[in-house]
């Protein structure tokens, strides 16, 4: 199978929605130019994000959040690549709004949208509502699966997406400390797959928006936010340096969570039960 191109953004986050929409739909002409399938934008990159960009969800002019969306969703579909966008998303009023990735196909489609299923205390008791499902699309053979922000903190959900057989997760955040990079390297690498890792350049001081390879390495990173905020790199199935953490490990550790090669070598012996012998 070809290997699959795809961009990891770091642009700033403005008050402005339709600044924003802006950024996003020209980061999406440069990557598109450079032979990118799919795009991954950072947590709450179109509507700004709680805390930061918003202090009351009363003050977000949702219709143009949606305009913006719509505009982006053509842009997509005549650039022919996938998007994955960070935003709030509009509930029911006086409903509390989802923290999302909005996945938008290579036919400018809205094809699902991943709400933030763990979310940090204050998102939880003053902004946001929570989701309650992981979300996998595929594209061109390849699997993604995503991930916003505080959720690096928990292995589980990491694991949920190696079971669901993805190929990489996108983990679109909005950091607030350096080792938030260390941790996505370790799920990388642990579970065998690829990472996308998109922040803002408001977070350039702690960490830069990478591509990370099932091996933990970094294939590429954004270096000069201010310098357009993009970065690009091959999911390469082939890569010779791939082969032990796609081809070897991955499998024997699906093998091993699984258990039955242990169970199956069990033994009965006393001085295995007896745990004071010498």
């Amino acid at each position: 199978m070809p290997p699959l191109r795809i961009a990891v953004t770091q642009p700033a986050i403005a008050a402005d929605v339709a600044e924003n929409g802006r950024r996003v739909r020209s980061l999406l002409r440069s990557a598109a130019g450079a032979g990118a399938r799919l795009v991954q934008f950072p947590e709450g990159m179109l509507s700004g994000y709680a805390k930061a960009q918003v202090r009351d969800w009363a003050d977000v002019d949702w219709e143009l959040v949606r305009a913006e969306l719509s505009l982006t969703m053509e842009v997509a579909a005549e650039l022919r690549v996938w998007v994955v966008l960070g935003s709030a998303h509009q509930l029911t009023p006086p409903n509390r709004p989802h923290n999302s990735l909005y996945v938008i196909s290579d036919q400018g489609r809205l094809v699902d949208r991943y709400d933030k299923r763990l979310c940090s205390n204050t998102e939880i008791t003053r902004f946001y509502s929570p989701g309650f499902r992981p979300v996998v699309f595929d594209v061109d053979g390849f699997r993604f699966g995503c991930a916003i922000c505080i959720e690096v903190n928990f292995p589980d959900l990491f694991a949920e997406y190696e079971r669901l057989g993805v190929d990489c997760v996108l983990l679109s955040a909005y950091p607030i400390d350096a080792i938030f990079a260390t941790k996505a390297r370790a799920h990388a690498a642990i579970e065998s797959y690829w990472l996308g890792v998109s922040v803002p350049a408001q977070c350039a001081g702690l960490m830069a928006s990478e591509l990370i390879g099932p091996d933990g390495g970094t294939l590429t990173r954004v270096s000069d936010p201010d310098a357009g905020g993009l970065a690009i790199a091959d999911l390469d199935r082939s890569a010779p340096d791939l082969h032990i953490p796609l081809n070897l490990a991955r499998p024997w550790r699906a093998t091993a969570r699984d258990g039955e090669i242990y169970r199956s070598r069990r033994v009965d012996d006393p001085r295995s039960t007896d745990r004071t012998c010498v």
